[in-house]
């Protein structure tokens, strides 16, 4: 059984590639949204046009990347969303709710300071993990049944 993953959420982190690391030899594919910052910003304007009001200028970005967001959180098995430490990542709890709403198997990955603030999108998650390794190993018992250790 292959699983199709995708994974959302705060980029400021190597938490992506910790769990893609983790995960090497089971089968699993992973998909992303753009995480070069000036390019999921600049997207919009440098394929659209340019816009000299800033909120077309982010408008645009977000209506470009939200291609790339939707064709993976619709064809994933697993959405993982990260909430990292520094932003609020209004985005990240929008492709959560996405996810949920397509009845996707989610998973968020967040910090227990973010708890609180968090609920009402831990509620629909199937798992809340503090640590990328925690990830892998669902990943794992989903794929083989085993436990770690």
């Amino acid at each position: 059984m292959t699983l199709k993953v995708y994974l959302s959420g705060e980029i400021h982190t190597d938490w992506r590639e910790q769990i893609v690391e983790g995960a090497r030899g089971l089968d699993v594919s992973f998909d992303a949204p753009v995480t070069d910052h000036g390019a999921s910003d600049d997207c919009g304007v440098a394929i659209l046009g340019s816009e000299d009001n800033k909120y077309w200028h982010d408008h645009k970005g977000a209506m470009v990347n939200a291609i790339r967001t939707r064709k993976g959180i619709a064809e994933a098995d697993v959405v993982v969303v990260r909430f990292g430490e520094k932003y609020r990542q209004w985005n990240a709890a929008f492709d959560a709710g996405y996810a949920a709403a397509l009845g996707k198997s989610l998973i968020v990955l967040q910090m227990p300071e973010h708890d609180h603030a968090l609920k009402e999108v831990d509620a629909a998650a199937l798992a809340v993990a503090r640590e990328p390794s925690q990830v892998v190993e669902i990943l794992r018992y989903v794929l083989t049944g085993s436990l770690p250790g």
